[in-house]
């Protein structure tokens, strides 16, 4: 199979939790998380092919003011009916194969912003290593190690046998999905309708580099985050 990679960017106009976060200044950077991320992604070395899939007229023009020849990155105008807040997401990636049509497809977001170059090109060697392992797909993941409840405060991640609040240290570790990549061939898409297979290969990732904006106090934290790393 082909070693081509292609980068599955999905932006939509909009936003229900935090108001038009893809493209708003965030940390002092005009057009946001979008120009951040595109530039991030223009610095991968593994990567092949960027594919833009979106509705948003702005990520667009940030998208051609940084690679004006699209010698890289790839604009696919997504059809409205996928880019609804009811779209489900097998529809989505239903439709990832049929704009991305060979080798290996990393599905990733704008709201990861500290998913850098490097973190890309760490996630893609060890995805073909693993790959040469047995492995067919790969899901970061955050480890995580404490007290899960259920709705009836009960706790349901260790047995009591050994008492009710062992060291947390002594839990089994859990895999939180974090949401920075997922990677797998085209052909497990098709063939498995998903974009991971059958036997995904866990990377971990430490809290800052799976930092993902979801509400607005997470762009706030990010922001902070950004300033202290990047302009001290």
């Amino acid at each position: 199979m082909s070693d081509f990679v292609s980068f599955f960017l999905p932006i939509r106009k909009g936003s229900q939790r935090v108001r038009n976060k893809n493209t708003r200044t965030f940390a002092g950077i005009e057009g946001g998380i979008v120009r951040l991320k595109l530039k991030q992604l223009l610095e991968v070395t593994r990567l092949n092919c960027i594919v833009l899939s979106t509705n948003d007229e702005v990520s667009i023009d940030i998208a051609m003011d940084l690679d004006p020849s699209e010698s890289k990155i790839k604009v696919i105008h997504r059809p409205e009916e996928l880019c609804l807040d009811s779209t489900p997401l097998s529809e989505l990636i239903r439709y990832v194969p049929t704009i991305i049509k060979e080798g290996h497809i990393l599905w990733g977001h704008a709201t990861t912003p500290f998913a850098t170059a490097e973190v890309y090109d760490n996630v893609i060697n060890q995805y073909f290593k693993k790959v040469g392992e047995g492995y067919d797909s790969l899901i970061t993941t955050t480890e995580l190690q404490n007290f899960i409840l259920n709705k009836r405060a009960e706790i349901i991640n260790y047995e009591h046998s050994e008492g009710k609040w062992p060291r947390t240290q002594d839990l089994p570790i859990l895999y939180e999905v974090n949401h920075a990549v997922f990677m797998t061939s085209r052909r497990v898409y098709l063939e498995k309708l998903d974009r991971i297979g059958s036997k995904p290969y866990l990377f971990t990732q430490n809290k800052i580099e799976s930092f993902d904006i979801d509400w607005e106090e997470d762009f706030l934290i990010a922001e902070a985050i950004y300033d202290k790393l990047y302009r001290n």
